[in-house]
């Protein structure tokens, strides 16, 4: 997977990844993940989060935020997908996780020349801001993001091919089962825990029974 990535970014300094999880299901946000990784990264098993169990994912995103030069999340709720449709509110939630990232990376770059030292081992190569010169944004999918004024790559399955982008892919996916999971607790009823705001059998029945509640997507409800 790194030579891989390597092959699409040459020599360019800075990689982002970029991903998103979340654009089929009924309810809840779109969620996008955005990540630097150092190019000597050796996270093992990082792959299409859809891939992995949750277990495995959950062990994954621990890493990744440790050992990740900077990472950002951007979410899009129900409600604005509902306003500008799923496929624009996936646009700013990954150009939200990009700015995230990129603020992240800089914040870091200022603490240590603040402090002389750094903040983990992992990033003793940090340096620099990233700019539009010298980056890249690796984007899942076949689609580059509006809103992003860097260079862009769409990779088809990107987020089984390149390490920041399946980085970025385990951060999205983590953080939207751990806010439906959340929501589980409010409206147990729904069965949020297990079927993640997707169009399941028992969700329908749910709606059917209990109604159509606010972190549902109406526009994808409109047959019910």
């Amino acid at each position: 997977m790194a030579a891989f990535q390597r092959s699409l970014s040459g020599e360019t300094k800075y990689v982002f990844g970029i991903d998103e999880a979340g654009r089929g299901p009924l309810c809840g946000p779109v969620v996008a993940g955005c990540c630097i990784l150092p190019e000597d990264c050796r996270i093992l098993y990082l792959n299409d989060s859809k891939k992995l169990s949750e277990q495995k994912r959950e062990a994954l995103y621990d890493e990744i935020v440790s050992n990740a030069y900077a990472w950002g999340i951007g979410i899009a709720s129900a409600e604005r997908i509902d306003e500008i449709n799923i496929l624009n509110a996936t646009y700013e939630a990954m150009a939200e996780a990009f700015e995230n990232c990129l603020n992240m990376y800089k914040d870091r770059v200022l603490t240590l020349n603040e402090s002389n030292g750094f903040l983990t081992d992992s990033m003793d190569c940090i340096d620099g801001f990233p700019s539009a010169t010298d980056s890249i944004v690796l984007v899942d999918g076949n689609k580059t993001v509006p809103g992003i004024a860097y260079d862009q790559l769409c990779v088809i399955g990107g987020d089984a091919k390149c390490p920041s982008v399946s980085a970025a892919s385990i951060l999205a996916k983590v953080t939207r089962d751990r806010m439906m999971k959340e929501l589980d607790n409010i409206y147990p009823e729904y069965g949020f825990a297990s079927n993640k705001g997707y169009g399941t059998k028992q969700h329908y029945q749910a709606i059917r029974q209990y109604g159509i509640l606010d972190i549902h997507r109406r526009s994808f409800l409109r047959n019910i």
